[in-house]
């Protein structure tokens, strides 16, 4: 009887943590569906009864809406994966070959990620102000990409780590060369954390805002948070439409919550394989 009420207690306290959690998504949705005037009301409103996608299609009907989507989805889908390409192969050096300098490397990469990025604004703007890729989609991406990069390795690392090396000399042994061995044995064990590795690089540069300030400058080359932030201070000039700022705020993190659902059933069976394989 003790075992099922502590069974039962944390479940129940679980899930109250993720209704407190959930709460604020949910009233962002609710909220995009609402009129201002009804937002404005002194009552709460906990369900969208009469409400509309007015607010949607105001939204979407701002030209600057789908620029910056397609300046996001481009800048974030070229981070990810310029990051899983020079982090697993960085990964898989530090981890499978002895050379000198490899813990001088390794210690490296724990402090770039101590810098403040903040410190490096300056330096940053006037590097790329003298390459011309200020507004770029380019320089952009290779910013987003200097800063994900080593947690991206340090990941990485734990899980090539975690592979063990014989399993390449066995099949070594069975007669596959070592591209093959690596391809067909050790690869697919290490697809869990590509995944991982490309959900955070992904997370990164989709939701990162001061860079961007600082390097986008041009109304045609922001980001989508750049673009709230200017959604938002347009609607201010009037007065604060937050049924639209709820709205703008819904069709941003739209892309990233399917983009992780579709991820994480992904990682779930590739941990699956993985464990049978191993």
């Amino acid at each position: 009887m003790r075992t099922k009420l502590s069974t039962y207690s944390a479940g129940i306290l679980a899930l109250i943590a993720a209704v407190i959690w959930a709460f604020p998504v949910y009233w962002m949705l609710n909220s995009s569906l609402l009129p201002n005037t009804t937002l404005q009301s002194t009552t709460p409103h906990f369900l969208p009864i009469g409400g509309s996608f007015d607010n949607f299609k105001a939204v979407l009907a701002d030209g600057g809406f789908l620029r910056a989507l397609g300046v996001s989805l481009t800048v974030t889908l070229a981070t990810v994966l310029v990051c899983l390409v020079v982090a697993f192969l960085g990964a898989l050096a530090i981890s499978r070959f002895r050379f000198r300098g490899r813990k001088s490397f390794i210690l490296a990469l724990l402090l770039i990620q101590m810098l403040p990025a903040e410190g490096m604004f300056i330096a940053q703007y006037k590097m790329f102000s003298s390459l011309n890729m200020l507004n770029s989609v380019i320089g952009l991406t290779v910013l987003y990409a200097a800063a994900v990069v080593p947690f991206t390795i340090w990941m990485l690392r734990g899980f090539v780590a975690g592979v063990p090396v014989e399993l390449e000399e066995a099949a070594m042994v069975d007669g596959l060369s070592r591209t093959q061995a690596f391809l067909r044995i050790t690869f697919p064990l290490l697809a869990p954390g590509l995944v991982a590795s490309g959900v955070y690089a992904f997370l990164q540069a989709w939701n990162e805002f001061t860079v961007a300030l600082v390097v986008m400058t041009e109304d045609q080359s922001k980001t989508l948070p750049l673009w709230l932030r200017s959604f938002i201070q347009a609607s201010a000039t009037r007065e604060t439409d937050w049924g639209m700022v709820m709205a703008a705020s819904t069709l941003v993190a739209v892309p990233v919550i399917i983009f992780f659902l579709l991820v994480q059933s992904r990682m779930s069976s590739g941990l699956v394989g993985g464990a049978v394989k191993g």
